[in-house]
């Protein structure tokens, strides 16, 4: 165990990274000044996890779940792990989405140990100085959020930290990223959101969003000082309004590792069904059509990387674009409307305006619909019937969170297209029976992208993030459904088995990181065994 002198007693017990709690064995509580602070039998930390198991049993809410493992996060990580990692499609919607959601919106009501780095722009020049304060000083990846698009549930100013906080927790539980080389951090900037400005309880910024060029100079000094500081470090920008998502990740995409998991990774686990679909219907991606509901940054990214892709596939990069179609509170995305933002513009189609998303799957046929609105029961009775009018296996994608959020229910697509549609959904849902059969959504969850992107940038020390390693991970998820999986419809690997399917995905995108000298390190004889050794397993230090 490290830094056994300055940690010792009743200061062991409280650093988490140290703490063993209980299964301190007796020589371990003699040496450190243990004895008399902990039950006298020391137990395992196997017992430990079953023991938290049973206390998570004996609660009936997602929530009193979240702050348990929060909790236990903030006083003994290394159980916190070994639990998250014992059975990680049970604890993915505790510690992440849906649960997070709600922890988020009662963020300042339900705070109790920080964890992570707040950064205020009143804090302006001194950012450096700010992140210098975290203790550890290897950081590998950092998760930033400035909370004002918290999933689809919008400002949440400090509020948003839940995000980069169970983001990072997916990382070690489901690719094995060391924790110690991770760092959450929000940017508070203020919030427009009156009911947090008027809550006395709110621990953010009083005052309204910094906006403009001063945002930017607050941005630029952010990653500035984390270049400084973590010359090795990737940054994860999560949960920004589009007006800045943009912009940020066109700024620094070509100038520091770094990616966008709301553009590029839903736009992954996106694609990663797209081929999971195509299995199932036997078609070709070139010659796909797709209607997006929602035109934010979301959208945009998905459409453009399954435009590179059929790209790749030899289509016109042009025309793959006019495949890839988007639709948004003001109608269909065409060139003579005059509200679209730059990076709306390449999906305008040369058509007259069309009014309502109905008479869209009308007007252009798509093979698929994709539901990124945050606007839940958009995807209705009418819009399901006229898909699975035009196609036999219609592909239907509500991708929005938190569930509450989704543009439909696995049900109603299932129902409403006679048992046909090929669906998965951002959030969970459970198996349906049609007609005796019982059919199982999948769910096209980030999880399948952003933890094994961690990974491979991790074994390989990558110095960038590219657009084309998001296809090769989406065709590492789609590689490893199992013909058996698709014949229940189920396109996305199952979640149980999402460790190993991490690490396939991460070894993947580590070959294509050496094969185009993106890597700090030699390539090894066995990417494979590479990622393998830079796992963190969850165990007491002896």
């Amino acid at each position: 165990m490290s830094d056994q002198n300055s940690n010792s007693g009743y200061a062991l017990l409280r650093n988490p990274r140290l703490n063993k709690g209980s299964a301190f064995s007796e020589e371990e509580r003699r040496a450190y000044g243990l004895e008399g602070l902990l039950p006298p039998v020391p137990t395992t930390l196997t017992l430990q996890v079953a023991r938290i198991h049973a206390e998570l049993g004996n609660l009936d809410n997602d929530l009193q779940k979240y702050l348990l493992l929060s909790d236990l996060q903030a006083r003994n990580e290394t159980l916190f792990y070994a639990v998250l990692m014992s059975d990680p499609a049970t604890f993915m919607p505790l510690v992440y989405t849906p649960t997070v959601g709600e922890a988020c919106q009662k963020f300042d009501h339900i705070f109790r140990a920080s964890r992570g780095v707040y950064l205020p722009i009143t804090a302006r020049g001194r950012l450096k100085e700010l992140l210098d304060n975290w203790p550890m000083k290897d950081v590998r990846f950092i998760v930033v959020t400035d909370g004002e698009r918290i999933l689809g549930l919008g400002d949440l100013g400090v509020g948003g930290m839940g995000i980069p906080i169970g983001k990072l927790a997916l990382y070690t539980a489901c690719a094995g990223v060391p924790p110690e080389y991770c760092l959450p951090v929000t940017l508070d900037v203020g919030t427009n959101n009156e009911s947090l400005l008027e809550d006395p309880l709110y621990l953010g910024l009083r005052q309204h969003r910094v906006r403009g060029a001063d945002y930017m100079a607050f941005i630029n000094e952010f990653v500035q000082a984390v270049q400084v500081l973590y010359p090795r470090c990737c940054i994860q920008w999560e949960d920004f309004a589009n007006i800045n998502a943009v912009p940020i990740l066109e700024t620094y995409r070509d100038k520091v590792c770094t990616y966008n998991d709301d553009i590029q990774g839903t736009a992954a686990v996106a694609l990663a069904g797209m081929y999971g679909a195509l299995r199932i219907s036997g078609q070709k991606l070139t010659d796909q059509r797709f209607l997006f509901l929602g035109g934010g940054s979301a959208a945009t990214g998905i459409a453009e990387l399954i435009s590179q892709a059929m790209a790749l596939e030899g289509l016109d990069i042009a025309a793959a674009r006019d495949r890839n179609t988007l639709f948004d509170i003001n109608g269909l995305m065409v060139k003579s409307r005059t509200d679209l933002a730059d990076f709306q513009k390449p999906f305008a189609l040369d058509h007259a305006p069309v009014s309502t998303f109905v008479e869209a799957v009308h007007a252009l046929r798509p093979t698929g619909i994709i539901g990124v609105s945050t606007v839940p029961k958009l995807f209705n009775q009418r819009v399901i019937e006229a898909m699975a009018e035009i196609n036999e296996r219609p592909i239907i994608f509500p991708y929005s969170n938190p569930t509450s959020r989704s543009e439909c229910t696995a049900e109603e697509a299932y129902r409403w297209s006679g048992g046909r549609a090929i669906f998965a959904s951002g959030s969970p849902f459970g198996p349906v029976e049609i007609a005796g059969k019982i059919l199982v959504p999948g769910q096209g969850n980030n999880v399948y992208i952003f933890p094994a992107m961690g990974m491979a940038v991790f074994a390989t020390e990558a110095t960038r993030v590219t657009e084309e390693m998001f296809i090769v991970a989406a065709k590492a998820v789609a590689e490893q459904v199992t013909d058996k999986s698709l014949a229940t419809g189920l396109i996305y690997p199952p979640q149980s088995q999402i460790f190993e399917a991490s690490l396939h995905v991460a070894a993947r995108v580590a070959e294509y990181i050496f094969d185009h000298k993106l890597a700090r390190i030699e390539r090894p004889a066995d990417i494979g065994k590479l990622v393998a050794s830079r796992v963190y397993h969850p165990a007491y230090a002896a």
